[in-house]
């Protein structure tokens, strides 16, 4: 009889592991210390609650993130299907509808026969005699952090990370807008707000001036932002140009009205299913919520929107993954303790959920007196897996999938499209071989 296999954090990769466990046979106890204990971004009790995005990114052929979808698929990732059978319009990316998502993950996860949901804090990583997954998240409590911070000797970093406004779709004037895809692609999903030079200039004086959120007198000097999903009035102060080269970037979104592409843009995508509800692409912020009101509504189409969620800012914690983890994603100093999700480096939504996949295989094979599985390298799944493992990059940060993680020589030299096919059909080949050689279900057969 296996062991008993316990998962702190009811986010998208402590649900993961949970159901991969679960569906392997083992009995998982997963503790979500909401709604007894909340943290400052989230909002509800609902399992896998959607923070800072209601995107997973691309699902281009060829891109990344697309390959690292395909293969959950394959494995049978849960939070991939809900997430699928959740989406709204956005273009060539799977975004979803929050609500919808999360409500689907905590049906799923409160209705499994082999997972009891215990809703209370959890501060020490005793798992008794069975196997624990920690997969607390960047907001773990001071409690369970400081837990963390023993067992791997410190060796964990803070950050800060920021989310994005949500504004209620009705509210924008769509005589200043118009609706487009970037470069035409998947129909017209997105609402642009353009903007002429004079307009972003006057956007970019008023958001330099902008007042923010103080951060506590003991963090003011050790301020660090995470470079993949900083304040939008961080990446202003960096240059003036910055925004009209990144969030706010024009090419490939022509206004149909003019046949002109307009000198930045600012695009609002469908944050729920009724269509209803809008999230503020790439505006991450910390300003106060008056500021954000006044600057945002120097923005064409939203001079009288109504913000249903203003963005802000919070401290967020990760390991130092090299120095602690395993590639099967178990702790060096304790091999009963995993560790998934962005408390173990990845960064995004995907990463997490590839991350808990693994973390929940593994759990349910050591429970049941089984070796551990390391990931195929040659897989997005597994190269993504190794980086936070292995990385040599000082200081350590998340990142997100990226072809330059898989390990082979030049993979984008020469013929392009002739290389990527020979990675995808290499990572197909030897996540089948995986699956097989393991005896894993294979979700698409």
């Amino acid at each position: 009889m296996s062991q008993a296999v316990t998962v702190i954090g009811g986010g998208l990769a402590g649900c993961e592991a949970a159901w991969q466990a679960a569906r392997l046979g083992a009995e998982v106890t997963l503790y979500e210390m909401r709604p007894t204990r909340t943290t400052p971004a989230h909002q509800t009790a609902d399992l896998a609650e959607l923070v800072c995005s209601n995107s997973l990114g691309t699902t281009q052929k060829g891109k990344a993130s697309a390959m690292l979808k395909d293969e959950l698929r394959r494995l049978g990732s849960l939070l991939l299907q809900c997430a699928e059978s959740t989406a709204v319009p956005a273009g060539s990316a799977l975004a979803v509808d929050r609500h919808a998502f999360r409500k689907a993950v905590t049906r799923a996860i409160a209705s499994h026969p082999h997972i009891r949901i215990e809703r209370r804090e959890v501060t020490s990583l005793d798992a008794g005699a069975g196997v624990l997954v920690c997969a607390s998240g960047p907001l773990t409590s001071p409690a369970l952090a400081e837990a963390i911070a023993r067992l791997t000797g410190r060796k964990a970093l803070g950050f800060y990370d920021a989310m994005a406004p949500i504004v209620l779709g009705s509210s924008v004037d769509a005589a200043h807008t118009y609706r487009a895809t970037r470069y035409g692609l998947a129909g017209s999903d997105y609402i642009c707000c353009p903007l002429t030079k004079e307009q972003y200039d006057a956007f970019i004086d008023a958001l330099l001036m902008a007042e923010g959120y103080p951060l506590p007198a003991f963090e003011r000097l050790d301020k660090r932002f995470f470079e993949a999903c900083l304040p939008i009035e961080v990446l202003a102060a960096r240059g003036r140009e910055t925004l009209a080269y990144g969030p706010m970037r024009a090419v490939g979104l022509r206004d149909p009205r003019t046949g002109q592409s307009p000198y930045a843009v600012a695009q609002l995508r469908q944050d729920d299913l009724a269509a209803t509800l809008y999230n503020l692409v790439g505006f991450q912020t910390n300003l106060r919520q008056s500021e954000q009101k006044r600057v945002f509504a120097l923005i064409p189409g939203l001079e009288h929107a109504e913000w249903v969620r203003y963005g802000q800012m919070h401290r967020n914690t990760y390991l130092q993954s090299p120095a602690v983890l395993q590639a099967t994603l178990q702790a060096r100093a304790m091999p009963q303790i995993l560790f998934a999700g962005q408390l173990a480096g990845t960064e995004g939504y995907l990463g997490s959920i590839a991350s808990g996949l693994l973390a929940g295989l593994n759990a349910a094979r050591l429970a049941a007196g089984m070796e551990p599985l390391t990931a195929p390298r040659t897989t997005m799944w597994g190269a993504l897996m190794h980086y936070i493992s292995h990385s040599t990059n000082s200081p350590f940060q998340p990142m997100k999938a990226n072809l330059g993680l898989l390990p082979l020589p030049n993979p984008l030299g020469g013929d392009h499209h002739r290389q990527l096919d020979a990675i995808i059909t290499r990572s197909e080949v030897d996540l089948l071989a995986f699956l097989y050689d393991n005896q894993l279900p294979n979700a698409m057969e």
